[in-house]
């Protein structure tokens, strides 16, 4: 062997291990994936550099052979890979485990060996171990054939029926026999799933599952196909309904004025970010359009992303059409997993610049020289992933937008606080667009107090019930929000005075009358309704609160006969295509009526819209959160944006049984700089950021565990001996808002720090410290989202 390198195993156990170089193999370079030997198996691992000497006492073993020509990650991507090991102090093959898709890190490869006769002295198809047992003059020959062209490595290579996946046709409730439990099992374990291979659901539910799935096809309930049939190809289907932008129309003044200066930021070819504050309707998707035009005439790709795949998908069709002929990549985590490996496969053998569409996981595709990233209504919380490898998508991008040289544009309504605050410090540049485009004028907003009315069972105030029943009445259309999903938030037993709990969670179940189930929203755990309550062995239960499901149900029974409803939610869009079937047949003034969850608030636009309702304006402004007060600002006026979008005035009425809250008067207004001066002040006073650096370790431990609670208690209580002398203040460890999920009981520790060492520092003394690491499980969320 003549020299020695490190590669980066993407699998257990994810560490960066020494190979020696065999005469035979081509110099590797970093980013490029080789197939090494381990155990008595063989890996796929990520070369990451040269290693100066073998490691002492260790028999270095040589790689086995490449899996491509050149290095599927460039330089830039490797960098990304440290960083994120770093921040998240993880091991950098665990890390890219979380960013390469399936197929390219498993070891489910063969090659294939162009045979010039039948005497070829090898065989068409040559396995990992048939390769390793091969003699080292052999493989020369081999590599000759592989430099040629006339021996490939293909990937990924699976049995029928881990091809064919299944899918749903038909939402709840299915017709079928209520004892056909294995029908019913499979048709809820794909509803609350997403579509899954035959093999999946072998694994999953038993080996009955694959002739109950056939069965259920051919009754029309179930399609069983090729791979990517868990999604329609959204960018063909949008290019054929989009309007094409007309980029010869003239830029309003304030559009006029941005777009001078992003031009000039963006032809400097230097790392900048950039504010772009405009109200909802002023045009913000018009500037993106214009500079990614631009963007793409200088030979430099363009990276457009949004928090939610509806959102993300709308963001395409507007790409598609504004660039005729060009393709877009369209990319979002729900997709199958070989579209998404083919996407990424693509954009790394691509020199071309490529035009990028999708949610937070698209900044981890390897395109090349990009000049442009957009991440449209910044402020939403999905940009941040807090399971599995936690990141804030916008840091990422901001160090991607550093390595390529590129501008980096944060687009919003109800810019996130600490963006805003940056703004106001000089470090973020910021274009203002005050106003809407064209004809459309920001909607009357109204409170209706709902704090005297005693009916607590009826959803609406009678002026809200005369609002909507005017709009259907002229042949508008509205919006109606509800922050709850389900028919009932609980379900009241009438015995004993208990609700439905979660066994796993100790959380009230909801329930979904079309499904016939109660379901856990954070487990997925369901059981049939009607059911006997667990206490008293009763059968008399009621419905407590409202959910959208009931919420359209009584929609309905207040409205004209005729009145078309639909409802968006989670539930009623867990098949992928029907949430685009929803959001069109809306779009074409098919419904008068959309109900639904928070989905309703982000970037649609609809101009037939008239009224907006917010049921419950103030659901949420008492959670344990820091950011709630933020939440509901910006929830309310993003959701208020979607009225008044077309030619005709709009108007939005917020119900709320707190009208005393000072909140209401900036949401009225659509006051942001009056929301933030406010908001602002409170978390200097508490120490909340941007005036801090706050980090959550998570600690849970099995539910049967007694020791446990007293365990987490005893063993973190030196780190407040350590925060003392790193300036860190600690609180907790408390039981988490959400004290037990999934069988585990959860406890919180929150960390405030003036810099990110030192909140890494603590959480790494607490992992040594941990004396029960087969039972409490720890993980570091910096700058959390959620509280729970």
């Amino acid at each position: 062997m003549k020299e020695f390198w490190h590669v980066i195993l993407a699998s257990p156990p994810y560490q960066s291990l020494t190979y020696g170089l065999p005469d035979y193999f081509p110099d590797p370079l970093p980013g490029m994936r080789v197939l090494v030997p381990l155990g008595r198996g063989h890996r796929v691992g990520i070369v990451s550099g040269a290693a100066s000497a073998a490691p002492a006492g260790v028999r270095v073993k040589p790689m086995l052979w490449p899996l491509e020509h050149k290095p599927v990650l460039d330089d830039h991507y490797m960098s990304l890979v440290r960083t994120l090991a770093a921040r998240n102090m993880e091991p950098e093959g665990r890390v890219l485990e979380n960013l390469l898709p399936h197929g390219m890190r498993k070891a489910s490869v063969s090659l294939h060996v162009e045979r010039d006769s039948a005497s070829s002295p090898f065989p068409a198809t040559l396995k990992p171990p048939a390769l390793a047992a091969m003699d080292e003059s052999a493989r020369q020959q081999l590599m000759d054939l592989w430099h040629s062209g006339k021996m490939r490595a293909r990937f990924n290579i699976k049995k029928d029926e881990q091809e064919r996946f299944v899918r749903l046709l038909v939402d709840p409730p299915w017709p079928v026999r209520p004892n056909a439990r294995r029908q019913i099992n499979l048709l809820e374990h794909l509803f609350d799933k997403g579509p899954q291979s035959l093999h999946a659901l072998k694994y999953s539910l038993g080996n009955w599952a694959a002739d109950t799935a056939l069965r259920l096809e051919t009754a029309g309930l179930l399609n069983v196909g090729a791979l990517t049939s868990d999604m329609i190809d959204l960018v063909d289907s949008v290019q054929c309904e989009a309007e094409a932008p007309d980029f010869t129309h003239e830029l309003t003044r304030e559009q006029q004025g941005a777009f001078e200066t992003l031009s000039t930021a963006l032809n400097t070819g230097q790392a900048a970010t950039h504010l772009v504050h405009g109200v909802t309707g002023s045009g913000k998707t018009y500037l993106y359009l214009r500079l990614a035009a631009q963007c793409l005439e200088a030979g430099r790709s363009v990276m457009l992303l949004a928090p939610e795949v509806a959102l993300a998908c709308q963001l395409a069709k507007a790409a598609a059409a504004a660039f005729p002929g060009r393709k877009i990549y369209f990319h979002h985590g729900y997709q199958s997993p070989r579209k998404r490996e083919s996407t990424f496969m693509e954009l790394a053998d691509s020199d071309q610049a490529a035009v990028v569409v999708g949610t937070r996981s698209s900044l981890f595709l390897p395109v090349r020289n990009v000049g442009l990233v957009v991440l449209d209504e910044e402020h939403d919380e999905s940009y941040k992933q807090e399971e599995r490898m936690p990141y804030q998508a916008k840091e990422v991008a901001w160090f991607r937008a550093r390595l390529w040289g590129a501008l980096m544009i944060l687009g919003s309504a109800t810019p996130d606080v600490k963006t805003y605050h940056a703004a106001k410090q000089g470090g973020v540049p910021v274009s203002v667009l005050r106003d809407r485009i064209g004809t459309s004028v920001l909607p009357e907003v109204s409170l209706v107090a709902m704090d005297g009315k005693k009916d607590r069972e009826q959803p609406f105030a009678p002026q809200t019930v005369q609002a909507l029943q005017r709009v259907v009445e002229a042949g508008e259309q509205a919006i109606v929000m509800l922050n709850r999903r389900g028919y009932a938030p609980l379900m009241y037993c009438v015995d004993c005075a208990q609700v439905v709990r979660c066994p796993d969670c100790e959380v009230g179940m909801t329930f979904h009358k079309g499904r016939e189930r109660v379901v856990c929203h954070y487990c997925g755990r369901h059981q049939s309704y009607p059911l006997l309550c667990s206490k008293c062995g009763g059968g008399n239960f009621i419905p407590m609160g409202e959910g959208t499901e009931r919420l359209e149900e009584q929609l309905e029974a207040m409205l004209p006969d005729g009145t078309g409803i639909l409802r968006l939610d989670r539930d009623s869009t867990r098949r992928q295509e029907r949430m685009e079937e929803i959001l069109d047949e809306f779009g074409r003034g098919e419904a008068q009526i959309l109900v639904g969850t928070q989905m309703l608030s982000k970037g649609h636009h609809f101009p037939g819209v008239t009224l907006v309702v917010v049921t419950d304006g103030d659901l949420g402004l008492n959670l344990p959160d820091y950011r709630a007060s933020e939440r509901t600002f910006q929830l309310l006026v993003q959701v208020a944006g979607r009225a008044g979008r077309g030619t005709r005035s709009g108007k939005v009425l917020i119900q709320t049984r707190n009208p005393g809250h000072p909140i209401w008067q900036e949401v009225l207004a659509a006051d942001y700089e009056g929301f933030f001066a406010r908001e602002i002040e409170k978390r200097r006073s508490f120490g909340y950021p941007p005036f801090s650096k706050l980090g959550l370790i998570r600690m849970s431990f099995p539910a049967d565990w007694e020791q446990g609670a007293r365990t987490v208690m005893e063993f973190s209580a030196h780190l407040r001996t350590l925060a003392a002398r790193l300036d860190v203040v600690v609180l907790g460890p408390a039981p988490a808002p959400l004290a037990m999920l999934r069988g585990r009981r959860r406890f919180n520790c929150l960390l405030k720090a003036g810099d990110w060492p030192a909140v890494r520092q603590l959480f790494a003394a607490l992992r040594d410290a941990n004396p029960a690491t087969a039972k409490i499980r720890m993980s570091l969320d910096l700058d959390p989202v959620s509280m729970l």
